[in-house]
């Protein structure tokens, strides 16, 4: 020990922490987050091997993951199926929901399907047609043809979500070449949980011409190609089985269409 000017403090190069066990190793390092696990794994390879441990990653993910996940034997480490489930969602509920995790936190991710949500004439080929791309992580998207009334909810358990989170909501969706209807058009988004008044906010799906602004109200092209819309943001305080309702809408008698709807995403900020 060194004497300062303040008191003692411990000389660094003192400390060996591979002195400790393995197991108060990983519980210490459970205690951080996955990032930071990642961090220390880079500081020797002691440190490697109990910062990738599975002591470690159990702690990061969903204490019901096994009744989320189906167990895979491609999987070799719970580090692995963390990333794996933070790069590549997964289909749940026969393919109606996909479910992952937020890299940073570890926070549960869910993406409704548009055979997951409410869609005003969506089973009448007149108006909308279901059909299937080769980049959607789903079946079947919802392309709309023509409506006048353009009314979407999708609806999930808060049980589902994580617990003390802030999240979220976004569309997730395309424009075609031949979109009408939308333009700049105002559309009405909200947010409704058991109890709660609905959180309401106007968006736009399609912008057009030199007065749009730069911030949420408009579609953002995501990473995998699709745009998102953000609908809203919500606190998940956990604890109760409520629900948790996600609409947008607009009927003014303008008719609409050349969107195709891929679902309704709900993830941490």
């Amino acid at each position: 020990m060194n004497a300062g000017t303040t008191g003692q403090r411990i000389d660094t190069e003192m400390l060996d922490f591979r002195a400790l066990p393995a197991g108060c190793l990983a519980g210490i390092i459970s205690l951080t987050s996955p990032l930071d696990a990642c961090r220390l794994s880079l500081v020797s390879p002691f440190f490697n091997s109990v910062a990738s441990s599975d002591a470690v990653w159990i702690k990061f993910l969903p204490a019901d993951y096994q009744n989320l996940v189906p167990a895979s034997p491609s999987v070799s480490s719970l580090k692995n199926l963390y990333l794996s489930l933070c790069d590549h969602p997964v289909l749940i509920e026969d393919g109606k929901k996909s479910f992952s995790l937020h890299k940073r936190s570890g926070k549960k991710c869910y993406m409704l399907a548009a055979r997951d949500l409410s869609i005003i004439w969506g089973d009448t080929p007149r108006y909308w047609s279901w059909n299937s791309v080769p980049d959607s992580r789903f079946p079947e998207v919802a392309k709309l043809l023509a409506v006048c009334w353009f009314d979407i909810r999708g609806m999930i358990s808060t049980c589902k979500l994580s617990s003390m989170t802030h999240y979220r909501a976004y569309l997730v969706f395309k424009l075609t070449a031949t979109v009408y209807g939308f333009g700049n058009e105002p559309i009405e988004a909200t947010i409704q949980l058991s109890g709660t008044g609905d959180l309401q906010r106007t968006v736009f799906l399609h912008a057009e011409g030199e007065d749009v602004q730069n911030d949420y109200r408009y579609p953002i092209e995501r990473e995998d190609g699709w745009l998102e819309l953000e609908l809203g943001e919500f606190f998940n305080e956990g604890g109760q089985d409520g629900k948790l309702e996600i609409r947008i809408f607009r009927f003014n008698g303008r008719w609409k269409g050349g969107v195709i709807i891929e679902g309704i995403e709900i993830r941490p900020n």
